[in-house]
Formats: structure tokens, C-alpha cells, sequence
């Protein structure tokens, strides 16, 4: 009887394209409004254009990036009810993914987590801003994963793919980053004491700075 091989599959082409185009925006390379070319991005990433075309549609879905008829597709701008819907769809979601996670946190996630604070700081001071966004971003889902509530975690991703370009303008500042920190490490203080509520109340502080802060730029 044959062995099995054990494997990992290569991504699609689609694939790999969808996690460049995501990558690309959520790190704000292509920012909101930006038109996309498909003759130009399938040349930059070597591909045909079918791969991009699926990639577009795929995102589109997530509402990263919109198409209007005849004027084809780009990076989505939200408006401000947009983003106070979202923030507001995000504290009720997230507070019930803590409240869960929490009183089971082992010893390695907080152990991780702290890790995770350690890579944020890092990119701080190397004034990395894509490995500071991908790092804040895994601190917080590490977190969520915790809570084991799969359905709920794929509406939160969702909502953070959708704001996530708009993110990483206020991570440009500084000061922000500097709030940032105080507010995870606060954040931490709860989750070591297994303090769900903490965690929740420090959370929701964390979040509704940052919200503030992207109300103020969109409203410009």
C-alpha cells in the first residue's frame, strides 16, 4: 500500500493575486479611490488578466474595492455613516468574541500576544508601517480566535478587510501609534488578569479613538 505525501498545495493564481490586491490596499499602497488597472496590474504581477478580473470581483464583495458601470473598479472610499456602521457592527461583534475568549486565554496565546506587542513595537521604531498594520491586526485576532465562535469571527474579518485601508492613514501619525501602544498595553494588563470586562471597556476606548480619528479625516 502507497505512502500517503503529505503536501501543501500552491496557491491559485487568483489566489495569489486576491492576497497582493488585499495586501496592496489594506496597507494603503492603493488608496481610496485609486483606479485599477487590470492590463497594468496583471503585467506587474505576471499574470493574465482573468486572474486579476476574479481577484476585482472577489474583493468587491468584501467591499475593499467598488465598480461603477463603464468606469471600472477602485479602491472603495466610505463615506462617514459607512464607517460609524461598521465601528458600531465591530464593538458588538468583538465584545462577544472577548467576553468568550477570555476565561479560556492559556498560558502560550498570552504569551503570543505579548510577543505580538513586542513585533508592533519593533515596526514602531523601524517606522515600518506594513509590519506594524499586519502585526496589530494578528495581536487583535489572536484575541478573537480565542473565543472558538467561527461564524462571528468571519463577520469581524469581513468588517476589518473593509475599513482596513482607511486604518492604515491613521497609523501613519505618530501620536497615534503612541496611543496605540498604551491602549494594547492596557489591553493586556485585562487579558493577564482574565478580566473579560476590563479587556471589553479598554477595547471599546481603543476602538472608538480610532474611530474618531477617521471620522475627523473623512469629514475633511
Amino acid at each position: 500500500m502507497a505512502s500517503k505525501v503529505s503536501f501543501s498545495r500552491p496557491p491559485s493564481a487568483t489566489e495569489a493575486v486576491l492576497e497582493e490586491l488585499r495586501r496592496r490596499i489594506t496597507e494603503g499602497e492603493l488608496t481610496p479611490g485609486s483606479r485599477l488597472n487590470t492590463d497594468e496590474l496583471a503585467q506587474e504581477m505576471g499574470v493574465s488578466r482573468v486572474p486579476v478580473r476574479e481577484g476585482f470581483k472577489l474583493l468587491a464583495g468584501e467591499g475593499l474595492i467598488a465598480n461603477e458601470p463603464h468606469g471600472g473598479f477602485f479602491v472603495r472610499e466610505l463615506k462617514l455613516e459607512d464607517l460609524r456602521e461598521i465601528y458600531r457592527m465591530r464593538e458588538l461583534l468583538e465584545t462577544e468574541l472577548v467576553r468568550s475568549a477570555v476565561p479560556a486565554l492559556s498560558d502560550l496565546t498570552l504569551s503570543q500576544l505579548r510577543a505580538t506587542l513586542d513585533e508592533i513595537a519593533d515596526a514602531d521604531r523601524a517606522e515600518d508601517r506594513p509590519a506594524h498594520s499586519r502585526a496589530n491586526r494578528r495581536f487583535h485576532f489572536l484575541l478573537f480566535e480565542a473565543a472558538e465562535l467561527p461564524m462571528t469571527l468571519n463577520h469581524v474579518r469581513l468588517l476589518w478587510d473593509s475599513s482596513d485601508h482607511y486604518r492604515a492613514r491613521y497609523t501613519a501619525d505618530p501620536a497615534a501609534r503612541k496611543a496605540i501602544a498604551a491602549d494594547h498595553e492596557a489591553v493586556m494588563v485585562a487579558l493577564t488578569a482574565r478580566d473579560s470586562e476590563s479587556a471589553v471597556i479598554e477595547l471599546n476606548a481603543h476602538r472608538r479613538r480610532a474611530q474618531e480619528a477617521l471620522s475627523a479625516d473623512l469629514a475633511q
